[in-house]
């Protein structure tokens, strides 16, 4: 199997050894030696997941601390194959993994994923790419992690709204009354996708504000794809775009790669709240994002694997919806004065 690239089994302790962090996972664990956690992301490169896998592996490096009990991570990477994603899942649980957690590559596909994990009887929590509900349902133990994508549009629609009100000769730059817009959506049938896309229109128009669509492209969550097609607005329409909504972080800065060289200045707004998101925010490169916080998130995936995979009660401080899924809370970011 060429096409698979895998990150061998890492005992985190022995990795991220020295941290000083306090455990607030699942209390009451069965006294085990070693913990296993399979994990298996859809590509090869995904800013947003990896923040989630650091915080993931820093969870345990903590939990490893509190308990003594040796955790190994196994980091596993699909690249965009379903194939290849359901033969790491067939090895975690050939080797006895305790959990394992899958960020799916194809979210409609999710079934065999399931009973993989049943017949052996090993928890499931999946992440960032949410199956159908029908499958979440199949076993008593599979889980999701992530954001309500609705409310990440909506934020992405009121950080528009906010900006608009406060600065809306800048943003409207025809003077016109009504912004014109372009949009970087990300993978094609992923829930983000349209959830994002059409949540954060009906919030601003709900608000009495017009807007005129320009254009829309996929540029499948890259940046550097975002700053292509960017590129190629700035040449066919120039300052007639006035507003960039984009479907996460890396976008928006492909797009602000490509109006920085045209030396253009246009409001771009993300969601994600990534490291570099947030950096190019408070160089005013984006007018705002949206933070979904991959550091909950990935810590709430090892909280709820490792629970599960010792036979312990959930964290309480996850609270869960419909006893099955747990939504991070998300927030609007904007550059600090």
């Amino acid at each position: 199997m060429q096409a698979k690239k895998q990150i061998g089994m890492v005992a985190v302790g022995a990795v991220l050894t020295g941290l000083a962090l306090v455990w607030v996972g699942t209390p009451h664990v069965q006294k085990k030696e070693e913990l296993k956690i399979g994990v298996s992301l859809y590509a090869e490169q995904d800013t947003f997941i990896d923040s989630m896998v650091a915080a993931m592996q820093e969870q345990a490096a903590a939990y490893e601390n509190e308990t003594g009990c040796m955790v190994t991570l196994n980091i596993s990477r699909a690249n965009g194959s379903q194939r290849i994603q359901q033969e790491q899942i067939e090895q975690y649980l050939s080797l006895g993994y305790d959990a394992v957690c899958v960020n799916l590559v194809d979210r409609t596909d999710a079934s065999g994923v399931v009973d993989l994990t049943q017949r052996k009887q090993v928890p499931l929590v999946f992440f960032n790419r949410e199956p159908v509900r029908e499958d979440i349902l199949r076993g008593d133990q599979v889980y999701y992690v992530g954001t309500d994508a609705r409310e990440t549009a909506r934020k992405q629609g009121e950080a528009v709204l906010q900006c608009y009100a406060n600065a809306k000769e800048q943003m409207d730059k025809n003077g016109d009354g009504i912004l014109q817009y372009v949009m970087l959506e990300g993978e094609m049938g992923h829930q983000d996708t349209i959830l994002r896309s059409e949540y954060v229109l009906q919030t601003i128009e709900q608000e009495g504000v017009e807007l005129q669509k320009l254009d829309t492209e996929t540029a499948d969550w890259i940046r550097s794809r975002a700053d292509a097609v960017m590129e190629q607005w700035i040449t066919q329409m120039g300052n007639e775009i006035e507003l960039v909504l984009c479907n996460n972080d890396d976008m928006a800065l492909g797009a602000a790669d490509a109006l920085q060289r045209a030396d253009m200045q246009v409001a771009i707004f993300g969601i994600d709240g990534t490291p570099n998101g947030l950096d190019a925010l408070q160089k005013k490169k984006l007018w705002a994002t949206v933070d979904c916080n991959a550091k909950a998130q990935g810590e709430a995936i090892f909280d709820i694997a490792c629970a599960l995979g010792t036979g312990a009660e959930l964290p309480e401080k996850w609270i869960l919806e419909e006893t099955r899924y747990v939504r991070v809370p998300v927030q609007i970011r904007t550059p600090k004065e």
